[in-house]
């Protein structure tokens, strides 16, 4: 009999360090479903922890809302719409493509392209600016060879 409540407490203890959460469902297909959005949808408070694996209380709070969503029969989509119009479009690791977001992608490209015609337009400066001084540089070292062939 202490084997048996030994195995027990091993199988639980087992399953609570793996972080899984041992969960009714109805049918297989939800339990995948659950799964698969706890691993895509980020805490808000872990920065880069999904919610399956943070133990943050608005990762347990986020995991039971989307087991009731999920239980109820709501979508793989509107259950992420749900967390995203509460949490904003932080907690999807793939954000739509909207305004905001190719704004993102494409102002540190053209910084970079601003900052390389910068440097380009300085170094060509630098080069007229060399080119313009070759003639007095030429009339001061004459200058200075005449001085030392005095002595």
């Amino acid at each position: 009999m202490r084997a048996l409540y030994l195995l027990l407490l091993l199988s639980i203890s087992a399953a609570w360090a793996d972080g899984q959460e041992i969960l009714p469902f109805d049918d297989d297909s939800k339990r995948k479903l659950y799964q698969e959005l706890t691993q895509q949808l980020r805490c808000p408070q872990c920065q880069n922890q999904n919610i399956s694996e943070s133990n943050a209380v608005v990762s347990i709070d986020m995991r039971e809302k989307t087991y009731e969503l999920v239980q109820q029969g709501f979508s793989k989509q509107e259950v992420i719409e749900y967390m995203v119009d509460r949490y904003g479009y932080f907690v999807h690791y793939s954000p739509p493509l909207n305004a905001l977001t190719i704004m993102l992608w494409v102002l540190p490209v053209l910084a970079l392209l601003f900052m390389l015609l910068f440097m380009l337009r300085r170094k060509k400066q630098q080069q007229q600016l060399t080119t313009s001084n070759a003639p007095l540089e030429q009339e001061l070292n004459a200058i200075i060879d005449a001085y030392r062939s005095k002595k």
